[in-house]
């Protein structure tokens, strides 16, 4: 994942609503939004590479989210794949805290990342940079490839959308969510953030939605639970940029 908006217990109908997009090297192999068949509580996209995911939950409510922390002067070799923090959460026993606190003992393991993980009523933040687990307050908050609600425009354009949004719904159309999501405008240079790579790279890592040549907005999700706990999952899968397709999948958590 490279961008999560997100809004948790501050809307009337629903507890948590995500809408995020996952981007990738169009070449990686992945696998779409399913229920996975050797984890079958488990609904989420795969990495066939490493074999874990960026976002998924669970049948019985638990949800876990990620994207790296961009720092070109950080060396992957040796390291662990950060997709399997989400599939282990999604795949453990423990609760969100616990889990947090394992991972934390362990952090050196990976190169830089961000997590949310827990469950409709409550959402857990944890960075292996900063070092601090957090509870996300409620209302609307964005996350890139920095700290959580750090104001990169891709961020706080997202947010600002998305909280115009759900002011005026109480019932969402997941179109609509897709349609902020899905926003390629690239941010003016004087806003643009300062993370080590080139300036062309950073104004073409700027929109919401990203289409590059090689590298770009592989999927969007779109998840809402409702105050009767009705889950909502909305996948769309686009290949160079170009949508090819949606999955939907429907439940009420256990």
């Amino acid at each position: 994942m490279c961008l999560i908006n997100f809004q948790i217990q501050d809307h009337p109908t629903y507890k948590l609503i995500i809408a995020a997009n996952r981007d990738e090297f169009y070449e990686r192999p992945t696998a779409p939004a399913q229920y996975w068949d050797n984890e079958p509580d488990i609904l989420a996209g795969r990495d066939l590479v490493q074999m874990g995911t960026w976002l998924g939950i669970t049948k019985q409510g638990k949800i876990a989210a990620l994207t790296n922390f961009r720092d070109p002067d950080q060396m992957a070799a040796g390291k662990h794949s950060r997709g399997e923090i989400v599939k282990n959460y999604l795949s453990g026993n423990n609760g969100p805290e616990e889990f947090l606190r394992a991972l934390k003992m362990k952090k050196d393991q990976y190169v830089g990342f961000n997590v949310i993980v827990g469950n409709p009523n409550q959402m857990f933040y944890y960075n292996n940079i900063q070092d601090v687990i957090s509870e996300i307050i409620p209302g609307t908050h964005g996350l890139s490839n920095h700290f959580l609600n750090t104001p990169w425009p891709k961020v706080t354009k997202g947010k600002r959308m998305l909280i115009d949004y759900l002011m005026e719904n109480e019932e969402l159309e997941t179109d609509a969510l897709f349609d902020i999501i899905s926003d390629a405008e690239e941010a003016k240079e004087e806003n643009l953030p300062k993370t080590g790579v080139s300036l062309d790279l950073e104004r073409n890592l700027s929109p919401l939605f990203i289409k590059t040549p090689e590298y770009g907005t592989r999927s969007s999700t779109v998840l809402l639970i409702d105050r009767d706990n009705h889950v909502t999952f909305v996948e769309r899968l686009y290949e160079t940029g170009e949508f090819t397709k949606e999955n939907r999948f429907l439940f009420q958590i256990e």
